[in-house]
């Protein structure tokens, strides 16, 4: 016989068919139309959403950095639809004009980075209407034009040595343009108004880990399954 304590085996069995159950209630679509880990995860994604805003933040930087001229030169290999970052660097004040196989870029740095921010914070609050008729192009394309035209700029400006400049354009990428790109479509949700969700996702969590734990330890104890400590030997 397998079974050498009926008392814990089923004990064991019992917790993992309660597992199994609520495992399969969490995979179905009851949460509208979603099942748990998606909701969960839209869940997270929204209070990440809601705290990553600081767009207004770096608006404020960019003034600073009005009246900065800008003279660098990036290879078109490394342009992102050359039509659509023609008409972005336009759209910003700026010049745009090929020189021996690349292209020469003049402007001024806090205006090309307001207009950069200014799209992104339209598709931060997922206004893409008003990015196509802007430009005739999804708001994706624009933000990943964006993103790839002022990475070009940062690289040419730390070549430059220009430090300041190179790392606020860093941050005008990764808090602003990243942030408008990757949650598109995802409604903010602050951490302060899903204080019981989350609490209660986390002790669930917890608990159904530990719940499936145990029902392992005790389906081994039932086939007398257990870990001993070994002797020690001495010479």
């Amino acid at each position: 016989m397998l079974i050498r304590s009926g008392k814990y085996f089923t004990i064991g069995l019992g917790m993992f068919v309660i597992f199994g159950i609520v495992l399969t209630l969490m995979s179905l679509p009851i949460f509208e139309g979603k099942n748990s880990f998606e909701s969960a995860d839209n869940l997270f994604n929204s209070i990440a959403k809601g705290s990553s805003y600081r767009i207004p933040r770096l608006e404020k930087q960019a003034e600073h950095f009005d009246g900065t001229r800008i003279d660098c030169t990036i290879g078109s290999g490394d342009l992102f639809r050359l039509d659509l970052t023609e008409r972005l660097i336009v759209s910003a004040g700026a010049e745009i004009s090929p020189q021996e196989g690349r292209f020469l870029i003049k402007g001024d740095l806090g205006r090309i980075a307001a207009a950069a921010l200014k799209d992104a914070e339209i598709m931060y609050f997922d206004r893409e209407k008003e990015i196509s008729a802007k430009y005739g192009h999804s708001g994706k394309e624009v933000l990943f034009s964006w993103w790839n035209i002022l990475k070009q700029i940062k690289e040419a400006l730390k070549r430059q040595k220009k430090v300041d400049q190179a790392t606020f354009l860093d941050e005008v990428i990764k808090k602003g343009i990243e942030v408008g790109y990757n949650f598109y479509g995802i409604a903010p949700e602050r951490v302060s108004s899903k204080t019981a969700t989350l609490a209660f996702s986390l002790i669930f969590y917890v608990c159904y880990t530990v719940w499936w734990g145990f029902s392992i330890f005790y389906l081994f104890e039932g086939f007398g399954l257990a870990m001993e400590a070994g002797k020690k030997e001495e010479m």
